[in-house]
């Protein structure tokens, strides 16, 4: 009678988790906490299935009882990790304890299939009625802890929707831990417990029935990647592949007589390295996930992981691979190939092979830009398969592929690469790993990474384009500050020839032409020497010499034309590190641009001031001013004249630079039709200690002076 009953039970718990198996799985089930309910109904009905089963025929034998005991805990146990999860990431908490729970269960089930199925292969007796006793306990436990956390931290307004599943479950692992504690206590299994045990199951089917019909109007929030079930896939395979391993060499051993152990050894070490190879092989692996993809989701490609990975490899600045490369890399990759090939427009709108990656190119790899495939692509943006147009030409217009694709081996498809509306470029992709049923989420996926990976592509050529625009622009500096600089020796020497005729019996002006000709020469030699040492450090040129002495030269040479600058006061020395010639150059530059912007009756005074380890000297002119918006945009900038085709705009930017080089600065105050005011700040020399402390006017620090002007008459 009690046997009758327990069947009845059973029969019962088996009929009512089958139904809400069915109800689960017509759901269009997308969520993790459905699936998992799915999964724990479906082994809750194997499981009272097979106990009926026992109850009638006495088959299956214990462990088999045993393994589905465990995993019924473990659906069960999944369901509540996966309400977990939602609890943690709705009320934000850390979840360490989350990871504890999991660790703790993981290890106990393991331990328990794990010494049931040594006790099954070996025929061992490793644990006793009381350890399993105990381990029951220690799993129900689990699942009470796991359930009081879901409801602790689980918001107010969310645990409307997982009440139902918490009491189900609830009260599920709760009746187990009374059943077993009382087995625990009296040394076997009470009747009535295990008779009432179906019963009590089938009773809590209705609250995760009202669970799944009050979850219809609520939003699917699952995701499972690709790569999940690729990994998954790959533990269950070699799970079963080492458990069907150790069950091998168990009779290995057993029929191998004297050479049982060398076999057995023998054994694993084969099997083992052709695991290895079946994980590490990229063919398998392809075929894997076209399967998966096929069979296991309702579109072909992850793009959210897609998506990431090109822009990993797109982000990457360097040049290893080279980025032409990585983009054929990209598009073979999105149909599971590893070969390629990769074509650019030219200057000529030919299209050049610029990378082909694990295939063989042929002798002649351009594309001519009047090619049938060219024309074809600029009027449709198909992808052509060259299986398909191998089988029927027609379907392509009967297009003539190039030479340069057919000759290929192993081409599979061609991929246009538009920028905008124009044909940028031609890809071909080589054939797959596996093989690939290609229909509209491929190509429409095909095309989108097309037209970005071209965009950037049309970027990175821009961006060296602009980079040798810009050699050839400082190409273009250096030579106007050259010509700036001959330019001053020209006028100087142009001015020789033209006295030369009046004044060649007069020794004073022989005198002054040695004297330009050798300053043209040096000013020569110096621009030749920097442009052999382009990297010369200049400071190496640095010497100390007297700013008080190089002005008076300076006003001595420029007051050959008017107005003539004037010094004004006695200034005291002022030491500075600098370079004669250059300083000379600059502070020229500056003092000729006033006399030009000053009317030959109108004023240029200098001045020089001391102060806080610098020396200022002060420019000023009475002459037609600047706008502050031309000193603040045009007066510094270089190649920016006022003077028209005649001036090169180079001279401020110059003097400026090479001011800031010895540490000093130039200012500028101007207004229009008053005048402007130059203030050159140089830092002292450090052996400039009288010119600190006020001391009256130095001793003159003797100077090369520049060759006087020559005078037009």
């Amino acid at each position: 009678m009690l046997n009758d009953f327990s069947v009845i039970s059973h029969v019962a718990a088996a009929l009512t988790f089958g139904l809400l198996a069915i109800l689960v799985a017509t759901r269009y089930v997308r969520r993790d906490v459905d699936r998992s309910l799915f999964l724990a109904a479906v082994v809750t009905t194997l499981w009272a299935s097979v106990l009926v089963l026992q109850s009638l025929f006495g088959q299956p034998g214990f462990f088999t009882r045993y393994l589905l005991e465990l995993l019924r805990y473990a659906s069960w146990i999944l369901l509540l990790f996966a309400m977990l999860r939602n609890s943690f990431q709705q009320s934000r908490l850390t979840g360490q304890l989350k990871q504890i729970l999991g660790v703790a269960t993981v290890v106990l089930l393991f331990l328990l299939v794990g010494f049931g199925l040594l006790e099954f292969v070996f025929d061992l007796s490793i644990l006793n009625g009381k350890t399993r006793l105990l381990g029951q306990i220690a799993l129900s436990l689990l699942g009470l802890s796991l359930v009081e956390q879901i409801w602790r931290n689980s918001p107010a307004f969310g645990r409307s929707s997982i009440k139902y599943l918490c009491i189900g479950t609830a009260t599920l692992f709760a009746f187990d831990f009374f059943m077993y504690a009382d087995a625990l206590l009296f040394g076997q299994v009470s009747d009535s417990f295990w008779n009432a045990r179906g019963f009590v199951n089938a009773l809590l089917v209705p609250l995760f029935a009202i669970n799944v019909i009050n979850t219809r109007k609520q939003p699917v929030d699952f995701h499972l990647s690709r790569s999940a079930v690729f990994h998954a896939g790959t533990l269950i395979f070699a799970g079963g592949y080492l458990l069907c391993l150790a069950i091998g060499g168990y009779y290995v051993r057993v029929l191998g007589g004297d050479w049982g152990d060398a076999l057995q050894v023998l054994f694993f070490t084969i099997s083992l390295a052709f695991l290895a190879t079946l994980v590490l092989s990229r063919r398998i692996r392809a075929k894997l996930m076209v399967l998966i993809s096929q069979n296991f989701f309702d579109y072909k490609y992850d793009y959210r992981e897609e998506w990431l990975k090109m822009t990993r490899e797109l982000a990457d600045l360097s040049n290893e691979p080279p980025f032409p490369e990585r983009v054929t890399r990209i598009l073979a990759g999105l149909v599971e190939s590893n070969a390629g090939a990769l074509w650019l427009k030219g200057d000529q709108d030919s299209y050049f092979l610029m990378t082909s990656v694990n295939i063989r190119a042929p002798r002649f790899t351009i594309i001519d830009a009047d090619a049938d495939l060219v024309r074809f692509f600029k009027h449709r943006e198909w992808v052509v398969n060259l299986d398909d147009y191998r089988a029927d030409p027609l379907a392509y217009d009967l297009l003539e592929i190039p030479d340069a694709i057919a000759r290929m081996p192993d081409a599979w498809l061609v991929i246009p690469l538009y920028l905008g509306n124009e044909l940028y470029g031609i890809a071909m992709v080589g054939r797959p790993y596996a093989r690939v049923e290609l229909n509209w989420e491929n190509f429409d996926l095909i095309k989108v990474v097309a037209r970005q990976t071209c965009n950037l592509l049309a970027q990175a050529d821009a961006q060296h384009q602009l980079s040798r625009a810009m050699q050839f622009e400082a190409v273009s500096k250096a030579s106007a500050f050259m010509i700036h600089d001959l330019k001053t020796v020209i006028a100087q020497l142009s001015l020789l020839v033209k006295n030369a005729p009046k004044h060649r019996h007069n020794t004073a002006f022989i005198d002054d032409m040695i004297d330009t000709t050798e300053h043209a020469v040096r000013k020569m030699t110096n621009l030749v020497d920097h442009m052999r040492r382009p990297a010369h450090d200049a400071s190496a040129d640095l010497r100390e010499l007297d700013l008080t002495g190089v002005v008076y030269s300076l006003i001595d040479h420029y007051s050959h034309q008017q107005p003539s600058p004037k010094l004004e006061g006695h200034p005291p020395q002022a030491l500075i590190m600098a370079d004669e010639e250059q300083l000379r150059s600059v502070l020229g530059h500056l003092i000729q641009n006033a006399q030009e912007a000053t009317p030959a009756h109108g004023e240029i005074t200098l001045s020089l001031k001391l102060s806080r380890g610098n020396v200022v000297l002060f420019i000023h002119d009475s002459g037609c001013g600047m706008t502050e918006e031309f000193i603040n945009y045009q007066l510094f900038k270089p190649f920016e004249s006022t003077k028209g085709l005649t001036g090169m705009g180079i001279g401020a930017f110059q003097a400026r630079e090479y001011v800031r080089k010895l540490g000093g600065s130039i200012d500028v105050t101007s207004e229009p039709g008053v005048g402007s005011c130059f203030s050159v700040r140089i830092p002292l020399a450090a052996s400039s200690s009288l010119a600190e402390t006020g001391a009256n006017e130095p001793e003159r620090v003797e100077t090369k002076p520049l060759p006087p002007r020559q005078s037009a008459n």
